[in-house]
């Protein structure tokens, strides 16, 4: 398998959704290095905008209260990393950045998130998901990009019976929209990988948590219910299992993946030749919702008021990552107790929100 080492070679890369979660932790840690980053994001309004900022002021760019004003294309630069305002779905813009630019690498970490927000904003994810990644594969394609890295999901996974899921599983049946639109980028990224030999490997992310974590995940709101003495929504009773990765972990697992060009290679399912790999990037220790808020409650110093609810469209009772792929390709194995992660994220919460 061809390799890239992203400590010695100074390469060009883009990362996609650069003010999100995990574009903010994989640029902050790619900064160390000498290369050339561009990140773009469109700074929407999914969730508050001024934590976006936030991250971008960690990285060195300044926008202030100014940024959802910024111009679309207009680019801001620190040290060797470029921000530029861009939407995914804007197929001219994007054409026009990877003709500018001629990206080694691209990391597609954008898109429009959440389980519950698609059953309410369908099109949003067509736009961001669906729009969005086919012009970034056309921009791969079209400037022979060495590798294209990009966010799935373990949503894919539906309601498989079957644990822990792995990569050699069916994930025909997807639950919610968000969950179809990440198989959708699987199959387009096989596609590509297969007619114009363009190097592709996805991600299954599993329930990633941690500082500057997103504010619509149930950690983040559980923390600020708890400390204003407010219920919390507890679905399920709490008996469901989720394997709650640590950011520092997936950072770890995406920059190693990074590395890894794939080679061209056959399924033992089909005939279709194509550069293309999948990897689970999960905890491998599913944990309880129980076990989950005890932990959060420990950090806090204070118990929970909890509001039991059933489970909501969407929601799968268990997530459970087999990683064993990631650990023969790359030597890497996710580790981070959930009450050591939780700990992390607390510390960094209260000194930005208490």
């Amino acid at each position: 398998m061809p390799t890239l080492n992203l400590k010695t070679d100074p390469l060009k890369i883009l990362v996609t959704g650069a003010a999100g979660f995990i574009g903010f932790h994989l640029i902050k840690a790619l900064q160390a290095f000498d290369h050339q980053i561009v990140g773009i994001d469109n700074l929407n309004d999914y969730y508050d905008p001024q934590l976006k900022l936030e991250r971008l002021k960690v990285l060195g760019l300044e926008l202030g209260s100014e940024g959802q004003a910024l111009n679309t294309q207009a680019r801001l630069a620190c040290g060797n990393l470029s921000f530029i305002k861009l939407d995914l779905a804007d197929r001219a813009g994007i054409a026009q950045l990877f003709e500018q630019e001629k990206f080694d690498l691209v990391v597609n970490l954008g898109a429009q998130a959440g389980v519950r927000y698609s059953i309410q904003n369908p099109h949003a994810y067509v736009d961001s998901n669906l729009v969005g990644f086919v012009n970034i594969l056309e921009g791969c394609r079209q400037t022979q990009v060495k590798h294209l890295v990009y966010a799935s999901s373990s949503s894919v996974y539906g309601m498989n019976s079957k644990q822990p899921f792995s990569t050699e599983d069916r994930v025909d049946y997807p639950i919610s929209l968000y969950a179809a639109t990440k198989k959708s980028n699987e199959l387009m990224a096989h596609t590509y990988s297969h007619l114009y030999g363009l190097p592709t490997t996805g991600l299954r992310f599993f329930t990633v948590y941690g500082p500057y974590g997103r504010p619509d995940m149930a950690y983040f709101s559980f923390t600020q219910k708890i400390l204003k003495g407010e219920s919390i929504d507890v679905f399920n009773n709490g008996i469901m299992q989720r394997d709650f990765t640590y950011i520092d972990d997936i950072i770890e697992g995406v920059m190693r993946v990074m590395e890894r060009i794939p080679a061209a290679q056959e399924s033992e399912l089909t005939q279709a030749h194509a550069p293309y790999k999948i990897y689970n990037i999960g905890n491998n220790q599913p944990v309880t919702l129980r076990r989950f808020i005890t932990a959060i409650e420990t950090a806090c110093g204070q118990k929970a008021q909890e509001n039991l609810l059933p489970m909501q469209p969407g929601d799968v009772p268990i997530t459970y990552a087999d990683v064993d792929d990631l650990i023969v390709d790359t030597g890497f194995k996710p580790s981070t107790s959930i009450e050591e992660g939780i700990g992390k994220f607390m510390e960094w919460y209260k000194r930005y929100y208490v």
